[in-house]
């Protein structure tokens, strides 16, 4: 991508946030960060080693909420053998994400037969293929797929909302759409009609908001956010990951940290799977240069988003507290941020 073009896109994306004072904005957000190994405490941990503790506390205060939402069933804590999170690397995306899950205790844990499954990762643009780490991984999306209709589920559906481009086209282009039909799912076009304004009545930033129902009434929904920069939110992550699944995010920018952590609190994801096989250091949420593109080769997943995403920052030399959304979320006792309390199972696949 040329320089002009890149300018372009960026404007444009920001253009649609609505936002003013830009230059400011960008200049508190920039900065390539720096990417140190994961933090000694974690790293103490070899590849077949699982760190087993207690029942983890919530450093930020509050007890955690139960996964459920509008009648659906709680994520099943982690029973003695299965880990509370799970790190997988290795060079396949695919085994990766496979292993991560069995360290988990199975996809068993979180699909049941005859489930309805949304899988939601991040399809932004349609700008880029996923090898400029913007688009999520389409082998860590298809495994998922496989893996839940092997448990059983009576359908899985795959969607975005894309605010580059259109959703074929993003679709198309990030690969996800042919990795998600060699493996027998649907991929879906989200319906303008089924966005509803839904009341949020624990809401601490806002009391209402605009959401995708099937979110709502699916029995599992998996989010799969892809590691990335954000010139806005310093990281994308699986929090930022639900603005997909709501309208009038420019909103949500405004107030990111409580408001995201609102939305986590109303439909919290029965699973987060984070893609980091290739993250994205620089110039996100769009890219555009394989010079921003770190390759290591992880993948991530818990039932608790806010652990998910604090190990997925460490990725980038930072820790949750950093993340304005995922403090806040974990403020909300959404999850915990405290790493070293929790059983973490790193597997080389």
């Amino acid at each position: 991508m040329n320089n002009q073009h890149k300018d372009f896109t960026r404007r444009a994306f920001l253009r649609l946030l609505g936002l003013t004072g830009v230059g400011a904005t960008l200049a508190s957000c920039g900065g390539k960060p720096a990417n140190p190994p994961v933090p000694t405490a974690l790293a103490q941990a070899t590849a077949t080693t699982v760190k087993e503790t207690a029942v983890p506390t919530i450093s930020s205060g509050g007890e955690p909420v139960p996964t459920a939402t509008m009648g659906r069933e709680p994520t099943p804590a982690p029973t003695k053998g299965e880990a509370y999170l799970a790190v997988a690397r290795g060079q396949d995306p695919a085994s990766m994400t496979t292993a991560a899950l069995a360290a988990l205790g199975g996809i068993e844990r979180f699909v049941k037969k005859g489930a309805d499954v949304i899988v939601k990762p991040n399809i932004c643009t349609n700008y880029h293929t996923y090898e400029y780490a913007t688009t999520t991984n389409p082998e860590v999306v298809a495994t998922l797929v496989r893996l839940c209709l092997g448990a059983g589920a009576k359908r899985v559906r795959v969607m975005d909302f894309p605010f580059g481009g259109t959703a074929k086209s993003a679709y198309t282009k990030s690969g996800i759409a042919d990795a998600v039909a060699a493996a027998g799912g649907e991929m879906e076009i989200m319906n303008t009609a089924k966005f509803k304004k839904i009341d949020l009545p624990k809401g601490q930033n806002m009391k209402s908001w605009v959401i995708y129902e099937d979110i709502l009434s699916a029995d599992v929904w998996i989010n799969v956010p892809i590691a990335k920069h954000h010139s806005l939110a310093r990281l994308t992550l699986g929090g930022k990951n639900l603005l997909g699944l709501i309208q009038n995010r420019e909103a949500i920018h405004q107030k990111m940290g409580g408001r995201v952590a609102d939305l986590v609190a109303f439909m919290p994801p029965t699973l987060t799977v984070v893609d980091a096989v290739r993250i994205l250091t620089d110039h996100g949420p769009t890219g555009g240069s394989l010079d921003d593109v770190k390759l290591t080769n992880t993948v991530i997943a818990s039932h608790d988003i806010v652990a998910a995403d604090a190990f997925a920052a460490t990725l980038f030399g930072l820790t949750g507290h950093d993340i304005g959304y995922i403090k806040a979320a974990a403020d909300l006792g959404l999850g915990t941020l405290d790493l070293i309390s929790i059983k973490v199972a790193e597997v080389t696949a």
